[in-house]
């Protein structure tokens, strides 16, 4: 696990009850940080954040710039991770716009104003579109296909322009098909990877869209954390972006295989049409600018994190029973 220190400090982890977020909030407890939640629980459950785990809980959206402002006075740290997901926001882009963007606003303009030592923006591998070069690095031109990615790349083109313009100390980084515990396929804006878990467990046919062939870079949340956080801490990412990926291109189908051998059983499959949004034939991310610059790497392979999401997602249905 990498070294990460948050002690004596405090962090402000907005959307902290979510999938990522709430991984985020009990990394940084682990590393001796304080936590502060702002969460709107549109798709967030302060069940995701484990029992026992210090934090403060404020229940609010970022797009409210008083209470965005309040509590950035009483932080040192900002990982903003709120935001409304590709469904939802192909659903309505106005909220979209008015989350993603206006709420990335908000928290720069209130940095402007107090000054944290640092803020890290989660964005999105869905702001390249299709790639013309695989692996995709981080100055390949964004070519955006929904107001999902419009919106990330808007908040990223905002960040920089604070940096430039008024010096704010931000980082963009840029996530790939985050799955692994906390990744709740009740939840019907959740990932690929629980859902399929769920389905295959219970016996069911799972949907996959199209041949399978498409490919994505599947990441584990932990690795995910790791860097953002390691992100965070770092002056050497300031006005930096970076793909937190694996630099490993996986299908579909290969990934339905991968769970066919770990639960020990073949899975069904029914093709149907090619989704309507994030319809990108391939993904798989280059990492070497964080390998380099943060010293941060993956270390949880596909068929070790998917193991881990089944004995998770095992545990879950076990307490519930």
């Amino acid at each position: 696990m990498i070294q990460i220190d948050f002690t004596g400090t405090t962090v402000l982890v907005t959307g902290g009850a979510g999938f990522v977020g709430s991984n985020c909030v009990e990394r940084i407890v682990r590393a001796g940080g304080k936590v502060i939640v702002l969460d709107d629980l549109f798709t967030g459950a302060l069940e995701n954040i484990s029992e026992g785990v210090p934090y403060e809980f404020v229940q609010g959206s970022v797009t409210d710039y008083e209470l965005v402002r309040n509590l950035m006075t009483r932080v040192d740290y900002v990982a903003h991770l709120a935001a409304r997901n590709i469904i939802i926001s192909t659903k309505n882009p106005f909220e979209d716009f008015q989350t993603n963007i206006g709420g990335t606003l908000n928290i720069l303009m209130a940095a402007r104003e107090v000054k944290p030592k640092r803020i890290v923006y989660t964005s999105s591998a869905s702001i390249y579109g299709n790639p013309k070069i695989i692996p995709i690095s981080e100055d390949e031109s964004p070519l955006t296909f929904s107001p999902y990615s419009v919106s990330k790349l808007a908040g990223e083109n905002y960040c920089y322009a604070f940096y430039e313009t008024y010096f704010v100390a931000v980082t963009v980084v840029r996530y790939s098909n985050i799955y692994g515990p906390r990744q709740n396929p009740d939840n019907p804006y959740c990932g690929v990877v629980s859902k399929f878990i769920m389905t295959a467990e219970a016996g069911g046919s799972i949907q996959v869209h199209g041949d399978g062939h498409q490919t994505r870079d599947f990441t584990y949340v932990d690795d995910a954390v790791d860097g953002t956080l390691t992100a965070l801490l770092s002056p050497r990412a300031d006005g930096m972006s970076f793909n937190l990926g694996t630099g490993s291109e996986t299908s579909i189908i290969d990934m339905v295989n991968i769970l066919s051998e770990l639960l020990g059983k073949k899975i069904a499959c029914e093709h149907i049409d090619r989704r309507d949004i994030d319809n990108i034939r391939r993904r798989v991310l280059n990492i070497e600018r964080a390998r380099t610059r943060l010293r941060w790497q993956p270390r949880v392979t596909l068929r070790e994190g998917l193991r881990r999401t089944i004995e998770w997602y095992r545990s879950v249905k076990k307490r519930s029973v």
